[in-house]
């Protein structure tokens, strides 16, 4: 039976000791309400930390059983890993990174390796519980590299991930430090939500720019697998603000007619409260006649107590309240109304209903469920929210006054405008919400997550299930080197960008380590092997980095090959010069200025266009542009538009990788073990031209006609220092080969290109 796991930060309850026994009380927060129409105790487990540190003398079993009948199921945290993992990474630097407040990031690095370890222990804590059906739900922040570390433990679970919180713009998100590390956990996942289309766009931008991963569709592969990202606004516990009953808390009106204002809060810098108070001065400056006729009420729940920053933010808001109601107060009229503790849910709710205008105008806000609740709570279809546009609940709310927190003259008129709406405005803006909201509640945003999760795709194909990439890359290896070494003769064929060396932002930087040199001269010299490097590389470029190598060079794929060291380089027989070429330069050149971070290179018969370093939506309409123009351009002339990893590349047809390793595969014995290994398309035109016997071999992900495929470069280099040490014998390759792809022992590379 299939069970639903959910891991977070904390529990859904709040546990003390009371004389020795542990007390559990069910929480109200924002996760804990949103998720509990799909927690079962039953029927699932939730994993979080339980806010306690173990005393002596406790009983253990006890308290286990107590958990158990809760669903729950505690992840130990020491007071050291809370402050680093918790206070130091997640609210130290993550928190005000995500919602953009680059500024506040601290001087001193935040301890990563704590954030890793408590990860991979809430990762190990789902491992050892996981049955084969499960499913499984990460969420927010706290826990960015669970997905990914438990995937490396349960290659085949099925897991979600959502994010509660913005996801910023890449060139934001490039700030954080073990950045990669982060979207490779996340990316664990099957399914990663976000509130927003917004943040979804930030997540792809920085998974193409950072790690150099293509996202279609709204999927990346990754790992062997399609990783779909899904836009989910999360709703509120509508049912527990919807009950028209009146609330017992219900304020009256004021004799005079006063107006109220509120504002609910958590205690945090990301809020907007000090800028929210200073409009609510410029509004009682400008607009005198409002002066004794309206109040602001601030409720600002403590958070984060113990953190210097917010105990200095708390400061300040109190200071800056203190001299407003100094400034304009009078002895029957306070302006600002601050109360700086939790309230009950009534009385939240009778605030709700009695108030005039609600404004929720954080600097950044993943969601804000505050907006939502008032919304909820207005079962008399009445009044009106100012809110910000930076919330994330602005994508559904249009019918609120958006404003920008910002422009304080903005948000003082909009609080004008809505003191002064007339009734049937009001109340149409309020009608159109309340449908949507009550619509879109929280058990329908958890539902809709998990139908999309349980729609995805099973998270490795059956040939790769219980088993890891390095498992696999393993057994790539093991595979190809028994072949290798067992044969009468071997021939290498070796792509150079992205197989040989990483991929790197300039072309330019990608020369041969002394370490790559000698590993490639070491293979070259082993009795009965031929090494061949076939690249896209001009032919002065290899020459100068790999010409005193005893290996075959192939140049511009293919235009220009040397076939043994010491030979003349020679002419592939095609036209001499690519036709329209001022033409193409002139349509790549004006691409480079309408597109910073790219670069155009010219080869001897062809020009490509770079674009590694550039904004990822920017270089994808270039490319879609500059593509079409070149091939219209080229339209019945002998010349060819290819498109690389990052690269868009015009050369001369009938020029390949495929073609150009002919002459080596001529006269080759039975029984010759062919090893060819590249990452793009152009690579798969020389996988087509071998032997069907030949290891062609795919590196990364992505679809490719190659038999076999190894993750990165780092394993193409294993699998070389295998081949260099390797002895010869008698083992015959093709039965070898064959009996492993049939009987399973190894995957095959998948899709197929047709």
């Amino acid at each position: 039976m299939s069970r639903l796991l959910l891991v977070s930060n904390r529990l859904p309850v709040t546990a003390e000791h009371r004389r020795g026994k542990l007390v559990l009380k069910s929480s109200a927060g924002g996760l804990a309400t949103g998720l509990h129409s799909v927690h079962d105790p039953g029927k699932g487990l939730w994993f979080g930390w339980s806010g306690l540190n173990q005393k002596p003398g406790t009983d253990e079993a006890a308290e286990s059983d107590e958990w158990k009948r809760r669903g729950c199921v505690p992840v130990p945290l020491s007071r050291t890993e809370v402050r680093d993992y918790y206070e130091a990474c997640g609210n130290g630097v993550v928190w005000p990174l995500f919602h953009s407040l680059i500024d506040r990031i601290p001087l001193r690095p935040a301890p990563w390796d704590t954030y890793e370890t408590v990860n991979q222990r809430f990762a190990d804590a789902v491992a050892a519980e996981l049955r084969a059906d499960d499913v499984v739900w990460v969420h927010d922040y706290q826990l960015m590299r669970v997905p990914g570390l438990l995937r490396a433990k349960a290659p085949s679970a099925r897991v979600g991930f959502f994010l509660h919180i913005p996801f910023p713009a890449v060139e934001i998100f490039s700030a954080l430090p073990g950045r990669e590390r982060i979207l490779e956990g996340m990316l664990g996942a099957d399914l990663v939500g976000f509130h927003t289309a917004g943040y979804m766009r930030n997540f792809a931008a920085a998974v193409e720019r950072l790690l150099g991963l293509p996202v279609q569709d709204e999927r990346v592969t990754y790992g062997g697998r399609q990783v779909r990202l899904g836009v989910f606004p999360m709703g509120a516990d509508v049912a527990r603000y919807a009950d028209p009953a009146p609330s017992k808390s219900r304020s009256p009106r004021s004799p005079i007619d006063r107006r109220l204002l509120l504002g609910v809060d958590r205690l945090d810098y990301t809020k907007g409260i000090p800028r929210r108070l200073l409009a609510f001065e410029h509004l009682l400056r400008t607009r005198p006649e409002l002066r004794g006729r309206v109040c602001f009420l601030q409720i600002a729940v403590p958070s984060r107590t113990d953190v210097p920053a917010y105990k200095r933010f708390r400061r300040r808001i109190d200071e800056l309240v203190g001299r407003i109601n100094g400034a304009y107060g009078t002895s029957s009229w306070t302006p600002v109304q601050y109360v700086a503790r939790p309230v009950s849910q009534e009385q939240l709710v009778g605030l709700y209903r009695t108030c005039d205008v609600m404004v929720v105008t954080p600097l950044r806000d993943g969601m804000n469920l505050v907006a939502k609740e008032f919304v909820a709570s207005r079962v008399d279809e009445d009044g009106v929210l100012v809110l910000s546009e930076f919330a994330g609940a602005a994508d559904e709310m249009h019918e609120a006054l958006l404003v920008n927190p910002y422009d304080l003259e903005r948000v003082a008129d909009a609080l004008h405008t809505a003191l002064q709406m007339n009734p049937d405005e009001r109340r149409a803006r309020m009608r159109s919400m309340r449908r949507r909201v009550l619509h879109d509640d929280a058990p329908r945003w958890a539902r809709s997550f998990l139908g999309a999760l349980e729609e995805t795709e099973s998270a490795l194909p059956i040939e790769h299930e219980r088993r890891t990439r390095t498992d696999l890359d393993g057994a790539v290896r093991r595979l190809v080197v028994r072949a290798a070494e067992t044969a009468s003769q071997r021939l290498l064929l070796l792509d150079y960008d992205g197989t040989l060396t990483p991929l790197v932002a300039t072309p330019g930087l990608a020369a041969p380590t002394r370490s790559l040199l000698s590993l490639l001269r070491t293979l070259a010299e082993q009795p009965a092997t031929s090494v061949h490097v076939v690249s896209g590389r001009d032919r002065a470029t290899l020459d100068a980095w790999l010409g005193g190598l005893p290996v075959g060079l192939h140049a511009e794929h293919g235009l220009w090959s040397r076939m043994a060291a010491g030979a003349e380089w020679t002419r592939a027989d095609v036209v001499p010069t690519l036709p329209r070429e001022k033409d193409v330069v002139a349509l790549i050149e004006d691409a480079v200025k309408r597109t910073p971070g790219t670069l155009m290179e010219r080869k001897s018969t062809g020009v490509a266009w770079h674009y590694r370093q550039a904004d990822p939506k920017l270089a994808a309409a270039e490319l879609r542009r500059l593509r079409s123009a070149l091939v219209t351009l080229l339209d019945g002339e002998p010349a060819e538009v290819h498109a690389g990893h990052r690269v868009l590349e015009v050369r001369l047809s009938g020029v390949d990788k495929g073609t150009a390793i002919a002459p080596a595969l001529d006269g080759l014995p039975d029984g010759t073990a062919i090893i060819a290994i590249g990452d793009d398309r152009t690579d798969e035109q020389l996988f087509a031209a071998l032997p069907p016997d030949a290891m062609t071999i795919y590196v990364g992900d992505g679809p490719s006609r190659a038999r076999l495929r190894l993750s990165s470069v780092a394993e193409v280099r294993l699998l070389l220092v295998d081949l260099a040490r390797s002895a010869s014998g008698q083992w015959p390759l093709r039965a070898s080969f064959t009996a492993a792809v049939r009987a399973g022992t190894i995957s095959a590379a998948s899709p197929t290109i047709p």
